[in-house]
């Protein structure tokens, strides 16, 4: 009995641990993190069926087949039950058959590439930088840009273009979904989209080097009047990113960056710092 209040006490202490983080990826903001927290609960309540008579048939074991208990029957000539045999291929067999189905859908569904449809199909784009150890959000249509904080339009589709001008880095927003990574001298694509208005937390989820602790950002989702209100208070700022010499001077490294904004950015240094390696050469 000390065994079973002992494995009790270890899976209360995890649940008690986790009630602080919210379960950020269960708490979906968006349509695509509201897909992936489906296939997530799915996916844990098809292994529960495994699982569970498992974790029952061990503590039954260990209880009835106890070294105190000398009234169990000791079966040294049993050697195969083909119910039992029937039981533990067949419920497997079909559970991966049934997950693997959900992949494959999911995997095109949720393709980070695919364009998310709205009402007006007016999409926000923005450019991604990663660098050390900061995020530079450029939006193209605008051309404006922030450091670690991004403002995006409630129910619009959101595209990210994603680089990094030093080691691969990874852009994830928990309660928006899909993680991708950001990798020198190329250019991964993210299509989301937040249905919830809120702040969301944005983090770097690969580490990369010494103030990677730091590359974390706020992603504000508001009505689209508020989104032109952030866009205009931008635009009146002093600071402006117009040529390399600036950019080259805010891409230095640098840890726990401040947010900053940019009222004037020449879109051309996104697809500078893709092909730089290839224009030194």
């Amino acid at each position: 009995m000390n065994i079973i209040k002992k494995i009790f006490l270890f899976l209360t202490t995890v649940i008690l641990l986790g009630c602080n983080s919210k379960l950020v990826i269960l708490n979906p903001a968006g349509q695509i993190g509201l897909e992936e927290k489906l296939i997530i609960v799915t996916a844990i309540k098809l292994m529960l069926i495994i699982i569970v008579p498992v974790i029952i048939m061990t503590l039954f074991f260990i209880i009835k087949y106890r070294s105190s208990n000398v009234t169990a029957v000791y079966k040294p000539e049993w050697c195969k039950s083909k119910v039992i045999e029937l039981f533990v291929w067949i419920i497997p067999f079909i559970i991966v058959l049934v997950l693997s189905n959900i992949t494959i859908d999911s995997t095109k569904k949720l393709d980070p590439h695919k364009l998310i449809l709205t009402l007006d199909n007016k999409s926000v784009k923005i450019n991604v930088i990663s660098l050390n150890w900061k995020w530079l959000f450029i939006y193209p249509d605008f051309k404006i840009a922030s450091v670690n904080e991004i403002y995006i339009p409630v129910n619009r589709s959101i595209i990210f273009n994603i680089t990094s001008d030093s080691v691969m880095n990874s852009f994830f927003i928990p309660q928006l979904g899909s993680q991708i990574y950001a990798m020198n001298n190329m250019c991964s694509t993210l299509n989301l989209i937040a249905n919830k208005i809120g702040t969301y937390k944005g983090i770097s989820s690969n580490f990369s080097g010494n103030g990677f602790s730091g590359m974390k950002f706020n992603v504000f989702v508001v009505n689209n009047n508020e989104f032109n209100l952030w866009i205009n208070k931008i635009k009146s700022c002093k600071s402006k990113l117009i040529n390399f010499a600036d950019y080259k001077k805010l891409s230095l490294p640098s840890k726990f960056n401040p947010v900053k904004y940019f009222s004037d950015v020449d879109n051309k240094i996104f697809y500078y710092v893709i092909n730089k390696n290839h224009l030194n050469k």
